[in-house]
Order: C-alpha cells, then sequence, then structure tokens
C-alpha cells in the first residue's frame, strides 16, 4: 500500500485525509509503518466504503492484521447507531460467523508432553474431525439445531460436553440474546446437521502450544499462565450454517438497500438498517449463528479434553477463554464523553474488553479481558489483555493476518515438503489435505510479533504471554 496517501496521526495510527466536499466519517488505519506498507491496496479502499456507510458512529478502523476481505477488510471495525438509521452488514461480520478461538489451560509442562506427542497429535487428528464436508459423530434434527441456535454453549454442556465453570469464561457466557431460529433457512439447518464438533478446514485447527514467554507477569497470574506450560487453541465457527445465512442475506440485505434507496459504495456491502424488517431478521439469523459456533467450540473443547484423558491422563484442562472475531454486537460504549449503545461490526477482530468490565469474568476483572491473536502453524500465538482506553470500541487484532492469496501460497509451498520442514523444528502437523497445508503456510502470514507488537502500541491490548505451536491439527 502506496503510505503516502495516509496522514499519521501517531506512529501507530493513520488516517486517510478528506477530499474538499467528501461526505464520509473518518478512516483510522492502526499498523505501524511496515504493516501498513505491506497491506494490499484494497484494504484502503474498502475501509474507506465501510466510512461513507449510513449512520456510522466515529472513524471506520482496521486493526494492524487487516487484509482484503469480503465488504470489510478482515481486520475491520465500525460502529452504527440504530436510531440515527444505522446499518448492519453482512459482509461486515463475515460468512464465518462468530469464528473464534476457545484457549485451554492445562497443568501440563512441556517435558510431560513431550514423550507423548506424536501419539496425542495422531489420536486428536483421528477424534477432532476436520476437512471440508468432514462431519462428526452428532447427528441433528432440524428441532435439535434450532435448539442449539437458542440455548448455544448451555445447549452441550447439558448434553455432558464439559463443565459448568466453562461459561464463565466464554463471551456473553455462552449463549447470545435475540437469536431467532425463524429466521434461518431449512438449506442452513441441513448443513449443520452432522457438523457440530467438527474444526472444518483453511486457517482452522486445533493447536497444541507452549508458552515461550511472559510479558505482562500479573497478567500472567490472573490468566493462569506460565513459562514452559501447555495450552490448547481451537479455531472455528458457525461452520456451514453460519456460511449459508451469510449467502442468504447477501441476498435479502441488497433487495432491502435497494428498496429503501441507499446507495452502496461497493455492492458487497449490501445492508440495511437496523431496525428494518431486513435488519432485524439478519440479526436474528447472526445471532443463531453465533450461538451455533459457541456450540460447536464448547463440543470440541470436551472432545479435546476427552483425547488429553486417554493419552495423558493426568493432565487438566480449563477453558482460559472463548473469544470470538467475526460478529456485530449491541454494547455501550462513550462517545464524544457520553454513553451510547451501537452496534459494532467486527469483521476478523477481537474484542478486548479493559479492566473493570462488568461482563468480566472476576478472576479476570482486574487484569482486562484475555485476547488471542493467533498466528500460523508454525510462528506462534499471543495471548493479550484489553486495554483502558481502546480507541477502536474495545477491539484487537484476531490473527496474524494474510500476506498473501492462498494461490500465491500454492505456488511457493508444497505441503508434503512444508510439514517435514516443520517437524524437523519439532512441530507436528496432521493434515487431511496437502493443499490446505501449502495455503496455510507460515510465510503466507504477516509477522506475528510484528501485529502483537503494533497491536500494544496502538492501545488496542498488551501483551501477556508468547505461544509456541508444537502439534497442530488441520482440516
Amino acid at each position: 500500500m502506496d503510505i503516502n496517501r495516509f496522514k499519521p496521526l501517531n506512529e501507530t495510527c493513520w488516517t486517510l485525509p478528506k477530499t474538499t466536499g467528501e461526505k464520509r466519517a473518518e478512516v483510522q488505519l492502526y499498523a505501524d509503518r511496515e504493516l501498513l506498507a505491506d497491506m494490499d491496496d484494497k484494504v484502503g479502499e474498502q475501509i474507506l466504503n465501510v466510512a461513507r456507510l449510513p449512520g456510522i458512529v466515529g472513524p471506520a478502523m482496521a486493526m494492524p492484521d487487516a487484509h482484503w476481505g469480503y465488504g470489510f477488510p478482515i481486520g475491520g471495525v465500525a460502529a452504527f447507531d440504530a436510531d440515527l438509521g444505522g446499518i448492519i452488514s453482512a459482509g461486515g461480520v463475515g460468512f464465518d460467523i462468530s469464528c473464534g478461538i476457545r484457549c485451554l489451560r492445562t497443568s501440563l509442562a512441556l517435558d510431560q508432553l513431550a514423550p507423548k506427542a506424536v501419539q496425542l497429535a495422531d489420536s486428536l487428528y483421528r477424534n477432532i474431525p476436520a476437512g471440508v464436508g468432514q462431519e462428526g459423530d452428532i447427528k441433528l434434527s432440524t428441532k435439535e439445531i434450532d435448539d442449539i441456535m437458542l440455548a448455544g454453549a448451555d445447549w452441550a454442556l447439558a448434553r455432558g460436553y464439559g463443565v459448568d465453570e466453562d461459561l464463565q469464561y466464554i463471551e456473553e457466557h455462552g449463549c447470545v440474546k435475540g437469536a431467532d431460529p425463524r429466521q434461518v433457512s431449512e438449506l442452513a439447518k441441513k448443513r449443520q446437521r452432522g457438523e457440530m464438533g467438527t474444526l472444518g478446514s483453511g486457517n482452522h485447527y486445533l493447536e497444541v502450544q507452549v508458552v515461550e514467554k511472559i510479558f505482562d507477569p500479573a497478567c500472567a497470574q490472573a490468566f493462569g499462565l506460565h513459562e514452559g506450560q501447555i495450552l490448547v487453541s481451537i479455531h472455528c465457527g458457525s461452520r456451514g450454517l453460519g456460511h449459508q445465512i451469510g449467502t442468504d442475506y447477501l441476498v435479502s440485505l441488497a433487495k432491502a438497500a435497494g428498496r429503501l434507496g441507499i446507495t452502496l459504495p461497493d455492492r458487497e456491502l449490501a445492508c440495511a438498517p437496523i431496525n428494518s424488517p431486513e435488519g432485524q431478521a439478519y440479526l436474528g439469523a447472526m445471532n443463531a449463528a453465533i450461538n451455533c459456533a459457541l456450540a460447536n467450540r464448547q463440543i470440541l473443547a470436551h472432545l479435546t479434553r476427552e483425547v488429553f484423558a486417554h493419552i495423558l491422563p493426568e493432565a487438566r484442562l480449563e477453558t482460559l477463554f472463548d473469544v470470538s472475531h467475526n460478529t456485530c454486537k449491541l454494547e455501550q460504549h462513550e462517545v464524544a464523553g457520553r454513553m451510547r449503545w451501537l452496534y459494532v461490526h467486527r469483521k476478523g477482530a477481537t474484542r478486548a474488553f479493559a479492566p473493570g468490565h462488568p461482563q468480566l469474568p472476576e478472576r479476570y476483572r482486574n487484569a482486562g479481558q484475555p485476547v488471542i491473536i493467533g498466528g500460523s502453524m508454525g510462528t506462534g500465538s499471543y495471548v493479550l489483555a484489553g486495554l483502558p482506553g481502546n480507541p477502536a470500541y474495545a477491539s484487537a487484532s484476531h490473527g496474524a493476518g494474510r500476506a498473501m492469496s492462498r494461490n500465491a501460497a500454492l505456488k511457493r509451498w508444497h505441503g508434503r515438503e512444508l510439514i517435514d520442514e516443520l517437524a524437523g523444528r519439532g512441530i507436528l502437523i496432521r493434515t487431511r489435505s496437502m493443499r490446505g497445508a501449502a495455503e496455510e503456510a507460515p510465510g503466507a502470514y504477516k509477522d506475528v510479533d510484528r501485529v502483537a507488537e503494533a497491536t500494544e502500541k496502538a492501545g488496542l491490548a498488551k501483551r501477556v504471554a508468547f505461544l509456541r505451536p508444537k502439534l497442530c491439527v488441520k482440516g
């Protein structure tokens, strides 16, 4: 990206100056100079289009890991006021609604894992369904899918998947309000009947990691983290149901925009006023998909515990936190000195509440919300904590962010060679797709260390711990 187009507000925040007579909100991109220069030009174009949407409050923002997406850039954040004609956009949430990360801390140290690493990798691969079209052992009726969309992780817990304590450490305690299964198509429900308790493909994964470095000892203590400790991160979302909802509502929201005379700067930003019938329908369907994703990660956490109990029976696995990064949520934020209720779109961005926020579990109340920046399978991930004064509606980066397309990655890497190279570095990969492994090569992503550092310097979240991958299951 040509950084000469941008004006620096400080060393980690950049804006696009308005031209004479231009009517739009401000644009802010959070990144250091190198990360901004490495972003594709489409990020600037897309976030500029977001700034032109009706009812936006404050700036349209992009996180340090931002890259091109559908509608919003991935890493895009924007807030809208329903009472001022603010809109909701499927392109501002994403197709994989409520894609997120469940992070489990364990009682294991690296020296306990090492002798069983190969056995654990093989067992996780056999018992955690992953890949395009892969289904699990759970087969559900339409009525049961409806129940999941209403109850979220509570549905899974009631059927023996997990423990009561898990719910304390999931956003919204595992169930968002406002879900309306009636707004979800039968095709979407059909796609989900065999997909609960499955990982999916692409950048989704189950990764066993070791805490390699602590940045903030006080927060690490609150989060129950220490160097040499083994963690597990589960990255997935609402599977076929969420994707179909996104597909369905791109059509209905585009029709609503035309009916209501909303000029779309990009057809991928199909939207409707939040208070319109179409906006309310999408909101109900989106919340239903969020609950589906929360239940899915709850089941996957239980399956993971079962595998550990068989291979490493001394292990204790507790939920550190479960946070989504493809949502639109009604939240209260201070704007120009007064509190307002806003619908905050986070597309590839993680909520990052500051210390003292009433929605945080008591254990983390003084430390801030755990934030997970997921890396690629060969580099590493970060645990961070939300900061007071966050300038981006309590939002932060969600991952390293792609640096090149999947097609470009396929031309550069070969799956088998990549997996062998990572094994030589002590990282075990189990996957059903060599092509998928090549697409997800570590070199296809931005430098996660720079993303995490820029996230901290921008005041979005502070680094708490760095996690090094030891084994990874992918689709």
